[in-house]
């Protein structure tokens, strides 16, 4: 079984695919597509009965001669026949680091030795690993397609009222925008006032009002009211067309790293096969000694030679890894994201969902005037339940929290972009004003302590409802995005492990300045446009070359596919995020990467000690084939040992973190 494992690990990058694919089926559930694909079922199908038939020879129990070649080379010819073909193409090209020429000499070596099923078992797995890959590059797009297929493609001209297909609007058209539709080109409001989601595009988690004058964005969506846009792009040209642009080509320049093994086949595998022509052919036809001898010399050379150990080296250890990472909740796709992320010395942060919740909470409250904080939050709480905006949702919950029960209220009327009134049925019928501090100015006086207090809390990067109940300013109520309770901690990980954490975000300069005080960020931007976190990422990989991004909107995605590392924080973060990025935070705790990052540090470590112990054993089986003392059933066994001696190695991975208690 050891042999058949050893074999089965010359698929290239066998386990990284596979667990590639497994976590895209963990996050598309989509297992019913996956076995509509006929070839995929009949792979499955091929490795049930070659390695039911390989069990059975372990047990002693054969298909008999002379059928067992016969039955095995038609397996081999109806799954492989493309991998031998390119095999033999690239025997006749000299091109001695293809990995389909090692499949080649692997199925001739074991027909040599009767190693049948060996021989199938090795064909059928590479194919299977082939096809795996080839799903999962297919569904690493799915998001961004239905991203594309889902955008806006049409949009009502004023005058005509008729659907007209967007890249045949020009730039300066009017087009009209129903609430809760999709805005569906950058434009200026000239008529209307609503409340625009742009999270898609800023990342930000509150909604904006717009009023005549203000820009809009494409793929935004209208919350409210109806507006009239003045258009200002093409369809091409939009903030939301170049999302999708620089993704697909961030993922398209991303160049792929090789493989440690494919790097040293192109060295290793023509000196051995040049090697045991020689040791053949100098004692047989020049020295005239024993052919049979030194054919048998040469043929455990090339089994001593092939690079199990080597290959299984780093698979076992990655695959030991990606399970430990997965029962913390970090999905990984694929091994090369495990090694890429030991390497990086600055991590670039989105604030929004990533280092804060994404959700305004009541951060400070300041009754005045004699008001008490009681009254502030009920009586304020009672005007606010009317509305759906997020932060009078946010100081309705705080006045729950706190145990007052919103006052009852009447004639409520909400006025766009600037507050509310009403009539407070529990306070002698007062009136209710509340809303922005130029609201409130309207109608009733305000002092200069209490703008400067506005102001400060502006600086913080706080939002400030102010209340009047008629006399003056009755308090205010300050809100702001909560921070993770983990981030702080896990900032100062990465800087104790030499990484420089960055923040890029959306967010307002100051709400970022004063999040990252709170953390430990000391480099900071603020108010940044997709492109312009992309254009930030690039700039860091020139400064720092190893350089890991963390996200989870749409807007994060070109910057996640520009990184050497993308990191979404999965749960709450968009499906075009998770496809984008290399790995997942299933949980969203942002402390699980100083603990990845240590994971993928022991297990580069571990894949160096197990390839430096798989070459030094072959090194001293060549020099035993050159001298003439090889055999055959030694060459097996050393191969079978080495083979063993890593996979022990790397499976303590496993366990990393749990005797040491590392903070996850």
């Amino acid at each position: 079984m050891l042999r058949f494992f050893s074999l089965l690990t010359n698929s290239r990058d066998f386990y990284n695919t596979f667990y590639l694919y497994i976590c895209i089926r963990l996050i598309k559930h989509n297992a019913m597509k996956l076995l509509s694909d006929k070839k995929f079922v009949f792979l499955l199908v091929m490795v049930a009965i070659v390695i039911g038939l390989e069990v059975l020879s372990l047990t002693g129990i054969n298909i008999p001669m002379p059928y067992a070649p016969f039955i095995f080379a038609a397996f081999i010819l109806i799954i492989g026949y493309e991998v031998l073909w390119k095999g033999v193409t690239a025997l006749f090209t000299l091109t001695f680091s293809s990995i389909n020429l090692l499949m080649l000499i692997a199925v001739i070596g074991a027909f040599y030795l009767e190693e049948y099923p060996e021989a199938a078992v090795v064909i059928v797995l590479y194919v299977l690993g082939e096809r795996l890959e080839d799903i999962g590059l297919e569904k690493s797009k799915s998001a961004l397609d239905d991203l594309v297929s889902k955008s806006p493609k049409t949009a009502i001209l004023k005058g005509t009222g008729q659907e007209t297909p967007i890249d045949q609007i020009p730039i300066g058209s009017i087009i009209q925008v129903k609430p809760y539709e999709q805005i569906p080109l950058d434009g200026t409001v000239i008529d209307g006032e609503t409340t625009v989601d742009e999270s898609t595009i800023t990342g930000e988690p509150l909604p904006k009002d717009k009023h005549k004058g203000d820009d809009v964005f494409a793929g935004t969506n209208n919350k409210s009211g109806f507006i009239e846009v003045r258009t200002a792009k093409l369809a091409n040209d939009t903030t939301f067309s170049k999302i999708i642009e620089l993704t697909y080509k961030a993922q398209a320049n991303k160049s792929e790293s090789q493989r440690f093994i494919q790097q040293f086949a192109k060295y290793y595998t023509p000196a051995i096969i040049i090697i045991a022509i020689l040791i053949f052919a100098v004692p047989v036809f020049i020295l005239n000694q024993d052919l049979n001898h030194w054919l048998l010399q040469a043929i455990s050379l090339l089994v001593i030679s092939c690079p199990c150990a080597l290959v299984i080296s780093t698979p076992v250890a990655i695959y030991a890894a990606l399970g430990n990472a997965s029962s913390k909740g970090i999905l990984v796709k694929g091994g090369k994201y495990i090694e890429a992320i030991a390497k990086i010395k600055a991590l670039c942060l989105d604030k929004t969902r990533t280092i804060t919740y994404g959700n305004p909470i009541v951060s400070d409250i300041y009754p005045l005037n004699g008001t008490s904080g009681e009254e502030l939050l009920a009586c304020g709480a009672g005007a606010e339940l009317f509305s759906e905006h997020p932060l009078a949702q946010a100081i309705v919950d705080a006045a729950k929290k706190e145990g007052f029960e919103p006052h009852t209220v009447e004639k409520f009327q909400s006025i766009a972009g600037k507050g509310a009134t009403a009539k407070c049925l529990v306070c002698e019928d007062e009136t209710i004003l509340i809303g922005k501090m130029a609201f409130i100015k309207e109608s009733q006086p305000v002092t200069k302590e209490e703008e400067e207090l506005v102001e400060k809390l502006s600086k913080e990067g706080k939002t400030s409802v102010v209340a009047s109940f008629g006399k003056g300013v009755a308090g205010i109520i300050a809100l702001s995005d909560e921070v993770k309770p983990d981030s702080a901690d896990a900032i100062r990980e990465l800087k104790n492990m030499g990484i420089e954490p960055i923040m890029l975000t959306g967010d307002s300069k100051l709400a970022a300045q004063y999040t990252a005080s709170e953390v430990g960020i000391k480099e900071v931007y603020g108010g940044l446009m997709p492109d312009d976190k992309a254009s930030f990422v690039a700039n860091a990989l020139k400064q720092y070359k190893y350089v890991a991004m963390v996200g989870d909107g749409v807007n994060d995605a070109p910057a996640l596919a520009q990184s050497i590392v993308g990191i979404a924080m999965g749960a709450v973060g968009s499906d075009t995020a998770i496809e984008v990025a290399n790995i997942a935070l299933m949980n969203d705790r942002l402390s699980l990467i100083p603990y990845l990052i240590r994971l993928s540090k022991a297990t580069t470590r571990t894949i160096k000690v197990n390839t430096i112990g798989a070459i030094a054993v072959k090194l001293i089986f060549i020099c035993l084939a050159l001298m003439g003392y090889a055999n055959l059933l030694l060459a097996i066994t050393a191969d079978v040992g080495i083979t063993i001696i890593v996979i022990l190695i790397s499976l303590r991975l496993l366990s990393f973190g749990k005797k040491k208690k590392e903070k996850a």
